[in-house]
């Protein structure tokens, strides 16, 4: 069986596996509304080239792009988290047939490079290069840009590969990508000093010749290589590999001070509990607050998102975005006990009281992380508030609808980028309602209204939502009864 039959395989069961999935239903809707997701960005990708191509010819400089490439290959980096999967998820089952070990490695490393996601890039490489061409730049100064850049973004995906296969063997390689988009961002941070002025006229100088896309294409060969021998290594470790015996636990944190709260604070602690132990919910945990890091720095030392619309978006972001990539999968890892949870009258309740008291404690940190921005006069705390409780409120109060709908079993030790990660239609809209919904409002109030009046307004809703928690939480827990069964239908056939 040659190479190609192989990829042929691997695709057609790759199609098989999603009609076969238990929630096949809901994941035609999710692939769906993916597929809008991904005609969204398209448009947004579009808006972002012409944008930066006429600021290009504006300035005379047709590689302008290169110098806010680190950004998108960092946001690039964040995207893969949803769309790609790692080749060790997938590896396994074929690693057992007789077949080339090495050309299934090589089959899914090709896959990831040639996979739709990558060509969504040439909706803003596309554009820019030919609003340029029509510029200052030559042909070859144009294709040069959008061969390179397009290069550029493949061996982002192998370099998310990289990343997330040693990630798994150890938290401690999280330090690699923190130091790596530093050093990226750093010419950011450190605008005005005129060594970076230099490298920036050399960056300049060098994106419009073919040199550009002949490193980008030698940077994507040495991914590949470096992650075709460490997918290999990993595979047959994890294939060979035999069963130890367990360690025995030297130290069991008990959270004693929860006792008090009675139930409520015996599920408390297994939310955190689960927090720190659980992989799935872990990865979340580490990722969102990775993110509200990232932005955090380049709100408080660089300009780039001083607008109005930018410092709104992305300050209620920080405060959403642990919410938004954890209670998407609400009861979704109870749903390998879920029916012990049902054995006494309102645990389920008590559950959604645990968790609802969890997210909002949370919500401190990015509180806390974000007040270097109240000091540089980006943020105010006025404003932090407000979009503090929309958070806790409005917010939570939407997500926390998807407990009566999500009825699929999340492996307590499935990262982030397992199979059906968005198993749900419903999850999608439900996330881009809670996600927007917020913010339209505030634009609308910031429009008509003097700043502190709209942050007052937009706190004193969220407050009053966020009092009423113990309305909304038994309304859902109603709800979850009505559909009990069919629920645990589902979660039993997904285990």
């Amino acid at each position: 069986m040659n190479r190609f039959q192989i990829f042929r395989l691997v695709h057609h069961q790759t199609k098989l596996n999603f009609k076969r999935s238990p929630a096949l239903e809901q994941s035609q809707i999710a692939k769906v509304m993916m597929y809008l997701g991904a005609g969204l960005m398209a448009i947004y990708l579009i808006f972002i080239g012409m944008g930066m191509s006429m600021a290009a010819n504006d300035s005379g400089e047709p590689a302008f792009l290169l110098l806010a490439l680190p950004v998108f290959l960092i946001i690039d980096f964040f995207f893969r988290f949803v769309v790609q999967h790692t080749p060790a998820m997938l590896l396994k089952p074929y690693m057992l047939l007789p077949l080339p070990r090495r050309s299934i490695i090589d089959t899914f490393l090709y896959s990831s490079v040639l996979s739709g996601y990558n060509a969504v890039w040439l909706f803003m490489f596309a554009p820019y290069a030919y609003i340029t061409f029509f510029g200052d730049a030559t042909l070859s100064q144009a294709l040069a840009i959008l061969c390179g850049g397009m290069l550029l973004v493949m061996a982002n995906s192998q370099w998310y590969l990289l990343v997330r296969t040693l990630t798994a063997r150890s938290i401690f390689w999280w330090a690699l990508p923190a130091v790596v988009y530093g050093i990226m961002l750093l010419p950011l941070i450190l605008d005005g000093i005129a060594s970076l002025d230099a490298i920036a006229d050399v960056v300049l100088a060098f994106g419009t010749t073919w040199l550009f896309p002949l490193l980008a294409l030698l940077l994507l060969a040495l991914f590949l290589m470096i992650n075709r021998r460490m997918q290999y290594t990993f595979a047959y470790e994890e294939i060979a590999r035999q069963e130890k015996k367990p360690l025995a636990m030297k130290h069991v944190t008990k959270f004693t001070f929860l006792e008090r709260f009675g139930q409520v604070g015996e599920y408390l602690k297994l939310e955190l509990k689960s927090n720190l132990r659980n992989k799935a919910i872990r990865s979340r945990m580490i990722m969102s607050l990775a993110l509200i890091i990232i932005f955090s720095l380049l709100i408080t030392y660089t300009n780039i998102y001083d607008t109005t619309i930018m410092l709104n978006f992305w300050c209620y972001y920080c405060f959403a975005i642990y919410g938004m990539t954890t209670l998407i999968k609400i009861m979704g890892p109870e749903g390998n006990y879920i029916d012990l949870l049902m054995v006494h009258h309102e645990n389920i309740l008590k559950l959604l009281k645990a968790k609802y008291f969890f997210h909002m404690s949370i919500l401190v940190v990015p509180f806390i992380i974000m007040l270097p921005a109240v000091i540089e006069g980006k943020f105010s705390l006025l404003m932090m508030l407000a979009y503090m409780l929309l958070s806790s409120g409005p917010l939570y109060c939407t997500l926390f609808q998807l407990a009566v709908y999500n009825k699929q079993t999340l492996p307590l030790e499935q990262k982030i980028t397992g199979k059906n990660n968005m198993e749900n239609g419903l999850q999608l809209i439900i996330e881009l309602l809670a996600m927007f919904i917020p913010m339209a409002m505030a634009g609308v109030l910031l429009f008509f209204l003097d700043e502190d009046v709209a942050y007052t307004i937009m706190a004193l809703f969220g407050l009053t939502v966020t009092l009423a928690y113990p309305l909304w939480l038994r309304n859902i827990y109603r709800r979850m009864m009505v559909r009990k069964y069919r629920n645990l239908e589902g979660f039993h056939a997904s285990r």
